[in-house]
């Protein structure tokens, strides 16, 4: 007769923001005992399974290891339940590409220096960009009033100027990074907005 078999991990699901990316799942409950899970990798062009280093951990996640961050590879998980001797079916996921998969989170606003007719801004990446790495901010700007009209520019550097405004009035921007990948481009979270006031001249 059949053996007994554990229920295997539901909501099997890949979390990746700004390429740090973990495989994640619900816990499996049973009567009695703790389920201890195993999780196995392998990238698209190579058929071997390799230990994720989650191997009987009583985690519901488990990091990606150093050797599959590179952002263009395919990469394949499977994650088991495992009690005892019990262990369930593999889970497996559908095939993942960090570049094309993750989510970019908003750029970091650093500083904002008002002058009578422009807005200075710093900005930072939400990722620490790799070499060859296109980044362009796409910046939403508006005059603060009850009928605001949003003016877009883009930029490709991480210090750039809001020009041809008016003095002392109240100018909300948001920023959103877009990265140029393989197959087109990522374009990331937008910032929170922020208002600022230029100065008297």
């Amino acid at each position: 007769e059949p053996s007994p078999r554990l229920p295997e991990p539901k909501d099997v699901e890949i979390y990746s923001y700004n390429f740090q990316s973990l495989l994640r799942w619900s816990p499996v409950p049973v009567e009695n005992g703790s389920v201890l899970y195993t999780a196995h990798y392998r990238t698209g062009s190579y058929e071997e399974w390799s230990d994720m280093g989650c191997a009987q951990t009583p985690q519901t996640q488990c990091g990606f290891p150093p050797d599959i961050r590179m952002r263009r590879w395919t990469i394949l998980l499977r994650v088991r339940a495992e009690l005892g001797p019990l262990t369930s079916a593999w889970v497996h996921t559908p095939p993942f590409v960090a570049e094309r998969d993750t989510t970019l989170g908003p750029p970091k606003v650093n500083r904002v220096s008002a002058s009578p007719d422009s807005l200075l801004i710093s900005v930072s990446p939400p990722f620490s960009p790799e070499t060859g790495d296109i980044l362009q901010y796409h910046v939403s700007y508006w005059e603060n009033t009850t009928s605001p009209t949003e003016k877009k520019l883009s930029e490709s550097k991480t210090l750039f100027q809001i020009g041809n405004l008016k003095e002392s009035t109240l100018y909300c921007f948001s920023v959103q990074v877009q990265l140029q990948i393989y197959s087109g481009h990522l374009l990331g979270q937008q910032s929170a907005p922020e208002c600022h006031r230029t100065a008297l001249s």
